[in-house]
């Protein structure tokens, strides 16, 4: 079997059929499963997928464990070649997924590969990016990396849509829609448990590397993801779960110094955002920068 699509659901019954249905529909010319795992919903989700996929594998969590958690569980009972995790907010068009197979068996020392990811109106949506070490962290929280800097800087969040025409090896990719040969799951290991969601991803990417695998970003496939959907109201937990992710990823795999610097660098960057949108909340009477100046003095205080 070629594929193993894995998809974690927690309360997205709508969108979770709108992801199986273009599976369906795009993953042609190659041979997959379909693995749900249901975080618990109330939404009737699970019935859903068993009255109308009645092919898809389906696990029932009788909680939410988390998007590592759950992933790990369709990652034990996959039997693809390459294991794709797709959000249940996510889902394919147009090109064939089959275009990405066919790239990941032609490179060498692949570890993981992802395709390009567009927002609902079809614009491109930041999705890769290279490792957040300390430089990378004070260019992002000082504004800097937002400068047309990209391929100069090679930030930790590339946000430059010129940078996404083209194949790129790059050292992190979202989990959002990430495919990873079964093999290098074997020796690198799953998803870390410990993460419940945001960053999950990034330390993945940070262990498959260290052992040896390269990363890639394709466009030869493409998919959209609405990135809202499966979350609702993202930018707090979006704030938060990056900050906390971050500071875990620091205590797994740097040292101490690293960890105060890091920290340094956080609450740097969330008193600049506090100013920044709380004054443009108040001099444009905008409701929404106000909120998030509140979400950044949460952070804040997290760290």
């Amino acid at each position: 079997m070629d594929l193993s699509f894995i998809i974690v659901n927690w309360n997205t019954k709508k969108l979770l059929e709108q992801a199986i249905a273009s599976l369906y529909k795009y993953a042609q010319g190659v041979t997959y499963e379909i693995i749900v795992i249901d975080n618990g919903s109330v939404d009737g989700s699970p019935q859903m997928v068993a009255k109308k996929f009645p092919k898809v594998k389906l696990i029932k969590n009788s909680d939410n464990l988390g998007f590592a958690k759950a992933n790990n569980q369709g990652i034990k009972i996959a039997s693809g070649e390459f294991i794709f995790l797709l959000n249940s907010d996510a889902y394919l068009i147009d090109d064939p997924i089959k275009n990405l197979v066919k790239r990941a068996r032609q490179i060498e020392n692949l570890g993981a590969i992802a395709p390009l990811v567009l927002n609902e109106n079809r614009s491109i949506q930041q999705s890769v990016g290279y490792m957040p070490d300390l430089w990378r962290i004070f260019l992002w929280m000082s504004f800097i990396d937002d400068l047309p800097l990209g391929d100069f800087l090679k930030p930790y969040h590339v946000d430059h849509d010129r940078f996404y025409k083209k194949e790129h090896k790059v050292d992190w990719l979202t989990g959002a829609a990430l495919m990873v040969p079964k093999k290098v799951i074997d020796k690198v290991g799953p998803l870390d448990d410990n993460i419940f969601m945001y960053g999950e991803d990034v330390d993945w990417c940070m262990r498959i590397k260290k052992h040896g695998f390269d990363i890639y970003y394709s466009p030869v496939a493409k998919l959209i993801h609405i990135g809202r959907g499966s979350m609702g109201k993202i930018s707090k937990n979006a704030i938060l779960g990056e900050y906390k992710g971050l500071l875990y990823i620091y205590q797994k795999h740097k040292g101490k110094l690293a960890l105060q610097i890091l920290r340094l660098l956080l609450k740097i960057g969330a008193l600049a955002r506090i100013l920044i949108f709380g004054a443009l909340g108040l001099a444009c009477r905008q409701a929404g920068r106000k909120e998030t100046a509140k979400f950044y003095v949460e952070a804040l205080k997290m760290v």
